[in-house]
């Protein structure tokens, strides 16, 4: 049997049946966001977890659209672009965490995923944050942050939360994460207010 282990895989955002039109919208935002701050375009990634336990069951941790039914119920949701849009579900975003072997995407992955941790007790840690996870607004600036809210800055406070350091976690060459600095942020500001720690 297999150890217990957490992984980062980092998914191209344009991969698998991503639409032509919302491929060519994020490579004009890509384009913009670079041409205002005066830097090269690098692909965008986003990231999924992978979590095996101590007794051997694996789970699966990634963002995806709330209108795509999953097969348990969403850890958390949040809304997308303005809070108030949030109140239809086709502009809501969802944390899954579920039991399984393979994340849908998995086959698009760039190279190997990241092994942080090899300590059950980790995975469960992070799996038990989720819940907790703070539902700002996808694409807004939450309080306390340097960018926008997205998928990345979820997984990366998962990871802040339950006591990874996620600036060592290295985004592929030449390309970008948008938002993972925000959950950083986020995470490290909550950690840092008296009361009781989450981790």
């Amino acid at each position: 049997m297999l150890g217990s282990y957490l992984d980062l895989f980092w998914l191209p955002v344009a991969a698998g049946k991503l639409s032509p039109p919302r491929r060519w919208s994020l490579a004009a935002w890509e384009a913009v966001d670079a041409a205002l701050h005066r830097r090269t375009r690098g692909a965008l990634y986003h990231c999924a977890l992978k979590a095996r336990t101590e007794t051997g069951e694996t789970y699966t941790m990634e963002l995806t659209p709330h209108f795509a039914n999953g097969p348990v119920a969403p850890a958390m949701t949040g809304a997308v672009g303005f809070r108030l849009a949030g109140k239809s579900r086709f502009f809501r975003y969802q944390l899954l965490c579920m039991e399984a072997g393979r994340l849908p995407d998995e086959d698009w992955a760039v190279a190997d995923p990241i092994r942080l941790s090899t300590d059950g007790e980790m995975a469960r840690r992070v799996l038990a944050v989720a819940p907790s996870a703070p539902a700002y607004t996808w694409g807004r600036r939450a309080p306390g942050t340097r960018e926008m809210w997205t998928s990345n800055s979820t997984i990366s406070w998962l990871l802040v939360m339950a006591g990874l350091d996620a600036t060592l976690v290295a985004i592929p060459a030449g390309g970008r994460a948008p938002g993972w600095s925000a959950g950083i942020d986020a995470a490290q500001r909550e950690r840092a207010r008296p009361g009781p720690a989450l981790a």
